[in-house]
């Protein structure tokens, strides 16, 4: 299992240290924002992930498998008191988001480690978010995952997830085919299971709430809500 998740926790994307990048390959990393943003309805998705966080200012936030930092931007200029962490193992993809806060004028804390064992003390957050990373991770990871999340959240904390969901409609599982030929089959059978709601509640969180899906180029984009409970 440890093997594993240092092959695919956190970022789960390969480069040249073991990791799978953002489109599995290394030298495609500089594609990826392009990719997701045409075909992933990403600015639709994402506005409703945040509208669902709903946070106050002055908090601290944690971005789980941050990538290039698209969100974590997004979290910054939507609440610019709050300290946004983004965590990402995949230094190429960490580069970009560098110089994404950078061009945005937004202050984030950037982290390179691994998302089965954060450097963060226990009870650090009031909120996580996290987009597309956990279809990249086997059931195994995912658990181990969601199991550190669940110890870096404060009681009462939240945790706000889009990622690949149970398809809606035969041509949502058609479209779906594409991304899990790139993604890989083992990883992203658990999205078309849609059995991310039971991994949240197993590992302790309570009021797990599939809260909608999106139609997207490339399949359902499912939204989901949870908290710690405290």
């Amino acid at each position: 299992m440890r093997t594993d998740l240092r092959r695919q926790a956190a970022a789960t994307r390969r480069d040249p240290g073991g990791y799978i990048s953002p489109l599995r390959f290394h030298f495609l990393t500089r594609f990826y924002d392009g990719l997701v943003r045409w075909t992933t309805r990403e600015a639709v998705f994402k506005d409703a992930l945040l509208a669902q966080l709903g946070r106050a200012p002055g908090e601290q936030l944690l971005d789980v498998g941050c990538g290039t930092a698209t969100l974590s931007v997004e979290l910054s200029r939507r609440f610019p008191q709050a300290r946004v962490v983004g965590l990402d193992a995949d230094g190429a993809a960490l580069a970009i988001a560098r110089t994404k806060a950078a061009g945005a004028g937004v202050q984030l804390d950037l982290e390179q480690a691994f998302a089965d064992r954060m450097p963060f003390t226990s009870g650090s957050f009031d909120a996580a978010v996290s987009s597309l990373f956990f279809h990249h991770l086997r059931r195994d990871a995912k658990r181990a995952v969601l199991a550190e999340i669940f110890r870096v959240l404060k009681p009462g904390g939240s945790l706000h997830v889009a990622d690949w969901g149970r398809p809606t409609g035969p041509a949502m599982r058609a479209a779906f085919l594409l991304v899990q030929a790139l993604d890989g089959w083992e990883t992203t059978r658990d999205s078309v299971a849609g059995v991310l709601p039971e991994l949240m509640s197993q590992a302790g969180f309570a009021n797990v709430r599939h809260a909608r899906n999106f139609a997207t180029a490339l399949g359902t984009m499912a939204l989901y809500s949870t908290v710690k409970p405290g």
